[in-house]
């Protein structure tokens, strides 16, 4: 009896994107800001004095118009960091199909969602506990708002996307894992459109303090230059900031028969495991090592041939030079000719939703011919000595793949390649 064909893998499309986070209220709106040099995160003081940190990317006078064009039953459930994803997914599906009818092209049982977050609804569950443990009651919807797919859930239900669904959590490397499970969702022949990203909304007392008590905010007090400074001798711990990012992703054949846009091509996706310790990187580095070894392998894409490196870049300083060494253990000596940078030091760190902003920022690049900046790097530490194209962007670059990296608290380490569409 003869073995059944297994179909060759399909090509990975990008056809649609949005974000919103403190720079703005589109990816075009944050790439402006970019460009500008224009940072997203401002000096914050909270009311309780034990939290030190003093800078955040909080967005601010998001609102009711923000949600006008999604049905109120469905918002009205949903925590913040759900209502970003909405927003940010509103702007992907108008991008990738106007005012296409899906069902034209594919079944609801063939467009799925992907939409990671680290921490999910922690915020609206300690607000509607704080309220119930002073009046003794709360709303009525405390369980669905606290619940980590209610992202997921509400865009499925408003785009009646119906097929593969999945809601990643994994710390800081949430949206690029997202992103890379959508793909292989649609490589494998499981769907044919994907909605895929991250959010995060993390800004009640309780959950700033948690994570500001284990030193991993900046402790910058007055100079915003210092207070996120990837690769710096001044880093101090990274910004905390909000947002979410989601992409559209389809079957290349099929966004291309029904004349879609292509603005990228995934082109390789990996995800290993520190297994070492909950919030420091692992000192062998071996799982990020493998991430983009990987990543390049499946891609088919040699060390020399990456033409840009959006870099976890977090401004902490076990991180920096983690990720620095392990790029240059997996790529050789070509690492040192790769032009690298950290876009945190603009948006600050959005989490569960960096990942996804930071693949935006990556076809933003390609397509712009730009490679924006790292900047606040004034004083570069000698550990960290590859090339982070310090404070100044760089214009006329021919991009064909560019190579998305996250890691995160956990040991989770993540990195997508995005190829220029051809």
């Amino acid at each position: 009896m003869d073995k059944p064909v297994t179909p060759p893998p399909r090509r990975v499309a990008i056809t649609g994107y949005g974000a919103i986070s403190s720079m703005g209220t589109s990816a075009d709106a944050i790439w402006q800001a970019i460009m500008a040099y224009r940072v997203g995160y401002k000096r914050y003081t909270h009311d309780d004095p034990a939290i030190t940190a003093r800078y955040f990317g909080f967005i601010d006078d998001f609102g009711r118009e923000q949600m006008r064009p999604f049905p109120k039953r469905t918002s009205k459930m949903l925590p913040l960091f759900a209502k970003y994803c909405l927003v940010a997914a509103e702007e992907a599906m108008r991008m990738a199909f106007g005012e296409t009818a899906l069902d034209d092209f594919c079944s609801p049982f063939e467009r799925g969602v992907m939409l990671g977050t680290g921490w999910g609804g922690l915020d609206t569950a300690n607000d509607n506990n704080n309220d119930y443990r002073q009046t003794g009651v709360a709303t009525s919807f405390a369980t669905v708002m606290s619940m980590c797919n209610a992202a997921t859930a509400g865009v499925t239900m408003n785009w009646n996307f119906r097929g593969v669904q999945n809601s990643p959590v994994a710390a800081c490397a949430t949206g690029t894992i997202a992103i890379g499970e959508a793909y292989e969702a649609i490589r494998s022949g499981r769907a044919k459109v994907m909605l895929a990203g991250g959010s995060e909304s993390l800004k009640e007392q309780f959950n700033v303090w948690s994570v500001d008590v284990i030193q991993a905010l900046s402790k910058e007090q007055e100079d915003i230059r210092r207070a996120c400074c990837p690769f710096s001798q001044d880093r101090s711990g990274f910004v905390l900031s909000e947002g979410a990012a989601v992409l559209c992703l389809e079957d290349f054949e099929l966004a291309r028969q029904r004349g879609a846009h292509i603005l990228g091509e995934i082109t390789g996706y990996a995800n290993f495991s520190d297994a070492y310790d909950m919030t420091a990187p692992a000192e062998d580095m071996q799982a990020r090592v493998q991430v983009i070894r990987q990543v390049c392998a499946q891609a088919g894409v040699a060390p020399e041939d990456i033409g840009y490196v959006n870099l976890h870049g977090t401004s902490t300083p076990l991180n920096d030079v983690n990720e620095t060494n392990a790029l240059k253990e997996a790529l050789g000596q070509a690492a040192h000719a790769i032009p690298m940078s950290s876009t945190k030091s603009y948006t600050g760190h959005l989490i569960g939703a960096a990942g996804a902003l930071e693949a935006v920022l990556c076809l933003k690049a390609i397509a712009h011919r730009t490679i924006p900046a790292t900047i606040h790097l004034d004083r570069p530490d000698p550990e960290c000595d590859l090339d982070y194209v310090p404070n100044e962007h760089l214009h006329d670059q021919d991009i064909h793949n560019a190579l998305n990296l996250s890691f995160g608290f956990g040991g989770a380490n993540a990195g997508v390649m995005i190829a220029r569409a051809e």
